[in-house]
């Protein structure tokens, strides 16, 4: 279908592979001033191809959808459809979804258990040129930049080590013993040897020189 264009409204585009999902944001947005649901798609490649043929200012983007999803669907159109401004609208709160879509291009997040009045500041917000983020989301990007920058501090040490197992690493590079680490962090010789070989898988080395070498490039050694 092709957008009735007026200068005062905000023609959306409706991405999201539940029909039910659609029409319930269809009936929530019908009567708002200024904005025009112009067209729908059920999955990223409609989404797309809807860009194609309508004169569309904003996309309310689903993350799962079939074909094409959501994160890939966004990518394509901020390349392809710079003009165009990508919302996401999911049910996703985890912290990779929200990152995943920030980094291709989105410029808000908000849940699916968003009201209309937060649905209706967020296209508004958004297709203005500023971005909007649902307080579970923002949450959500501001622990990933602590992490981040905790991250940083520690000379990007792998994030799928425990910090145990940092400090069981610190003291390997440090020369000290299984049993002279297994006493100066208070547990047994046993426990520290499990340590050390969980790093040695995670970490993809083969013996005590990898350890040492990767905790020298990470800064965990003076």
């Amino acid at each position: 279908m092709t957008a009735a264009l007026c200068n005062d409204n905000i023609n959306v585009l409706i991405a999201d592979d539940h029909q039910i999902i659609r029409d319930g944001i269809k009936a929530l947005l019908n009567n708002v001033p200024g904005i025009h649901i112009a067209c729908e798609a059920s999955n990223g490649m409609e989404a797309i191809d809807s860009l194609k043929n309508n004169s569309i200012d904003l996309v309310l983007m689903d993350i799962t959808m079939p074909k094409l999803n959501g994160i890939e669907a966004t990518k394509v159109i901020v390349e392809k459809f710079p003009r165009v401004k990508v919302l996401t609208l999911t049910m996703h709160d985890e912290e990779s979804h929200i990152v995943k879509m920030l980094k291709v291009g989105a410029k808000g997040y908000v849940l699916k258990t968003t009201g209309k009045r937060e649905l209706t500041e967020a296209i508004q917000t958004v297709a203005s040129g500023e971005s909007y983020f649902s307080k579970e989301a923002s949450s959500k990007i501001m622990e990933h930049f602590m992490k981040d920058k905790q991250g940083q501090k520690e000379g990007r040490v792998d994030r799928h080590l425990t910090k145990r197992e940092v400090e069981v690493l610190r003291l390997i590079a440090e020369e000290n013993t299984n049993s002279e680490i297994a006493e100066k962090l208070f547990l047994s010789p046993r426990t520290i040897d499990t340590h050390r070989r969980n790093l040695l898988q995670k970490l993809h080395v083969k013996n005590t020189a990898g350890l040492v070498k990767y905790a020298v490039e990470h800064n965990l050694v003076d």
